[in-house]
């Protein structure tokens, strides 16, 4: 009877250091599958939103193709269709690609 007490005390410190370790190297996988590769989305983003200019053709979250008429600080108005009077005001962060105008010409 004596011998029970003495193996469970003995394996309780042991176990307390195996889950911690084990919760240890799940927070770095985590780390490493999902906060590490959403901050280098986010960072090519922000460059791209940053290299937006005039002209550009974009691609918005919502799937439509315009090119940019005007930059404000947070906002751009960008113009819609072939006939050029379909002209809104809309966030930069709707801005999902970015294809740059070719004016070597």
């Amino acid at each position: 009877m004596n011998f029970l007490p003495v193996v469970l005390s003995g394996t309780g410190g042991n176990a307390i250091f195996i889950l911690i370790a084990y919760v240890v190297v799940f927070a770095i996988l985590m780390y490493f599958l999902s906060v590490r590769p959403q901050k280098k989305r986010q960072k090519s983003m922000d460059a791209m939103i940053a290299n937006l200019e005039v002209g550009d053709s974009i691609l918005t979250t919502s799937g439509f193709y315009g090119v940019v008429i005007d930059i404000a600080e947070d906002v751009v108005i960008v113009e819609f269709g072939s006939d050029r009077h379909c002209r809104i005001p809309m966030q930069k962060e709707a801005i999902v690609s970015v294809e740059k105008t070719n004016e070597e010409e």
